[in-house]
């Protein structure tokens, strides 16, 4: 065990005297970068946002943005971060700064506005400049000069330089000058072979370190394997399992949560892979969402269809589908679409490991089958795929937002004959349900309009919606069945062919 220390632009800084809860926004702030902000203390606006160097997916090094508000400082005891001051090039003494090229863009373009939300923009655009697969897709910077609404961009959420504005999801404009900001990452070139962080994503990315940071009766762990983790979580009940926390973070901030212990799991090499066998895929439960993401590839459909509609960019760098299956939240995104992938989880303790189909772990309202000292080590996909599949998630905004209902299909469909069904539902009942009854209702029959009618009015009835400020229970209900009929609407010419 060393002091705990970040490198932040460059310098190692100790993280001491900082609690252990303290977060890297108010970490950062107190050391004098103010560029990174406080707005919602919840990981939705992205006034926050940095920096950091992680394991990359097409080079060594990625340079990835996270919410700094949700992010305990202690989590990146041995890792580098880089602010948005740290962006610029500093000279010789009396110079003033370089500017960075995105910064530089968003200043020309009058990306600015208010400016409060921009050293967040700015990182997260930074973060999408650096992504090495966009380097040398779509026209040169130069061509993003119109400002007619139909030469500037490629698709709705695509530049002609290949920046995928999905990186900007998490980040909110308070006085909506989202236009020049859009016409700043679609003007941003390629990193040139000097620029020190883009040679920086060569060289292999900050070891995991071994943390034991302990202030006043709170304590802060990490263990370098996973045994020596479970032999933790036996010796200490109480402690609290985070990986991304994204959720962790918003309890810390917003109801002043405070723990004796928090055990930190997202480094552990045993629950950051990802393999593809013959009959299943398995992915570690600690990798977030966006290396999942970029991992598979679309190998996975209903997982590709999800990631875009799970939160923003910026949470999906930390969150990780241990982390959204361990919280037994019945409005998680990620549970009803691995319902209907049939998945199962590998759950770890100090004295071995048990397999649980998926549709048998939540037991109640934040309850489920895991027993004290027990993890969810990897979730496990059985293979072959449904060939149709489906993931509808009815919220008030079309990213970025809590589910009011999400469903996810997917079905195999034969000669026009519904073979096997599988439907998972969240946002319906205390925890997230397989639809049996409407699956019943689907299989063996022909896919016809007449077949969907009567198991969406099946699935209507399906859990037990409830009235909240998100939705009535009548409009769930409605929902459920629309979805059906809009799967159908979808897949007939498809299934046809």
């Amino acid at each position: 065990m060393t002091e705990a220390r970040i490198t932040v632009n460059g310098k190692e800084t100790p993280i001491s005297p900082a609690a252990p809860h303290t977060t890297v926004l108010d970490f950062l702030r107190e050391r004098g970068l103010t560029g990174t902000k406080e707005g919602c203390a919840e990981g939705e606006c992205g006034a926050c946002s940095v920096l950091v160097a992680r394991p990359g997916v097409n080079k060594p090094t990625d340079w990835v943005a996270v919410n700094a508000c949700l992010v305990p400082a202690a989590a990146l005891d041995g890792q580098e971060v880089i602010t948005s001051e740290g962006l610029a090039t500093v000279g010789d003494p009396g110079t003033p700064p370089a500017l960075h090229p995105v910064q530089q863009e968003m200043a020309v373009r009058g990306g600015s506005q208010c400016g409060y939300c921009t050293p967040g923009f700015v990182c997260s655009m930074a973060a999408e400049y650096y992504r090495p697969d966009r380097c040398g897709h779509g026209a040169p910077a130069d061509d993003a000069e119109a400002h007619d609404g139909t030469e500037a961009h490629v698709d709705a959420e695509h530049g002609p330089n290949g920046f995928d504005l999905h990186a900007l999801s998490g980040n909110l404009c308070r006085c909506t000058g989202y236009r020049p900001i859009r016409d700043a990452a679609y003007a941003v070139g390629e990193p040139t072979d000097e620029d020190p962080l883009a040679r920086r994503r060569e060289q292999s990315p900050p070891a995991a370190v071994a943390t034991e940071y302990a202030r006043d009766d709170s304590t802060f762990l990490r263990r370098g394997t996973l045994a020596e983790t479970l032999r933790v979580l036996r010796e200490r009940p109480d402690a609290v399992v985070v990986a991304g926390s994204t959720d962790y973070g918003v309890e810390v901030n917003i109801r002043s949560r405070r723990e004796s212990c928090v055990v930190a799991i997202d480094r552990l090499p045993e629950l950051r892979e990802l393999r593809v066998e013959s009959d299943h895929i398995e992915i570690g439960a600690a990798l977030t969402l966006t290396e999942i993401e970029r991992r598979l590839d679309g190998q996975v459909p209903l997982l590709a269809e999800l990631f875009p509609q799970f939160a923003s960019r910026l949470i999906r760098n930390g969150a990780t589908l241990g982390g959204n299956l361990g919280t037994g939240s019945p409005i998680g995104d990620s549970p009803p679409v691995l319902l209907a992938l049939e998945a199962s989880l590998v759950l770890a303790d100090a004295d071995g490991e048990r397999e649980v189909p998926l549709a048998d772990y939540f037991t109640g309202y934040r309850q489920s089958v895991r027993r004290p000292g027990e993890l969810i080590r990897a979730v496990r996909i059985p293979l072959p795929l449904s060939r149709v599949t489906a993931f509808h998630k009815i919220a008030k905004r079309r990213f970025d937002d809590i589910s009011s209902v999400a469903v996810a299909f997917a079905l195999d469909i034969e000669d026009g004959t519904v073979r096997r069904a599988r439907i998972g539902l969240g946002g319906v009942a205390a925890t997230p349900i397989r639809a049996l009854a409407t699956e019943a209702a689907l299989e063996g029959r022909p896919w016809t309009a007449e077949t969907v009618e009567a198991a969406a009015r099946v699935l209507r009835g399906e859990g037990t919606p409830m009235d909240d400020h998100r939705a009535s229970s009548l409009y769930r209900s409605a929902m459920l069945g629309q979805s059906l009929r809009k799967l159908h609407a979808q897949t007939t010419e498809a299934v046809s062919s």
